[in-house]
């Protein structure tokens, strides 16, 4: 019996848990700081609290996700689960196409129709969410989020933490930078730096620094 538990009882979370199921896990739970008020997340049970997950280990569970959709808390709730001794899952649905001569970090999710070809590099906690494609040669460094829809070219290079809107498309080569935000659509053609959020086509700097607004 595999058993997998899932920080984060979201919408998000139970795409988690459905994709989990259908590649084998048997059973999954979820832990959320707003237990006890939150007691279930669709069809599956609110167990605890982050604190009380850190505590839980063996017979409870064996490989714990984070499912928190913001990159920096993510990252941050893997290093907690990481220093606990709690094994981190990678979870690919058995639909998505990952290269025999690809990389998925650890505590990475990728959900169905996601296609990632030969070459690239995936780092740990990313996700790559719904029909997202990441193409040859890419390198997607920690915390990064391909958003439903969204098509990187090859050899994209996408810095730590950053977040590429639904439907948006990066173009062959283009290097973006840490904590950056492409909007939704959004065509990203030439380089991007540190720290910024872009929208448009082609892509254009929107705002500079600061959290950028994720919807």
């Amino acid at each position: 019996m595999k058993r997998l538990a899932i920080l984060g009882a979201s919408g998000h979370g139970k795409v988690v848990a459905d994709a989990a199921l259908c590649a084998g896990w048997d059973e999954v739970c979820f832990f959320d700081d707003a237990w006890p008020r939150l007691s279930g997340n669709g069809p599956w049970p609110v167990v605890g609290a982050f604190a009380e997950m850190l505590r839980r280990r063996g017979p409870a569970f064996d490989a714990a996700v984070v499912a928190i959709g913001h990159n920096e808390t993510r990252l941050a709730k893997m290093a907690a689960l990481a220093d606990a001794g709690i094994p981190l899952a990678t979870v690919v649905h058995p639909s998505a196409v990952i290269s025999q001569y690809a990389r998925l970090g650890e505590g990475c999710v990728a959900f169905a129709g996601t296609v990632v070809n030969v070459g690239a590099e995936v780092g740990d906690g990313c996700i790559l969410n719904t029909g997202a494609t990441v193409d040859h040669d890419c390198r997607l460094d920690e915390g990064v989020h391909v958003s439903p829809g969204a098509n990187l070219a090859g050899g994209v290079v996408l810095g730590a933490g950053s977040w590429v809107g639904i439907g948006a498309s990066v173009r062959q080569g283009v290097t973006i930078g840490r904590n950056v935000m492409v909007g939704a659509g959004a065509a990203v053609v030439s380089n991007i730096p540190d720290n910024v959020t872009v929208v448009g086509v082609p892509a254009r700097v929107l705002r500079v620094g600061g959290e950028p607004d994720r919807g």
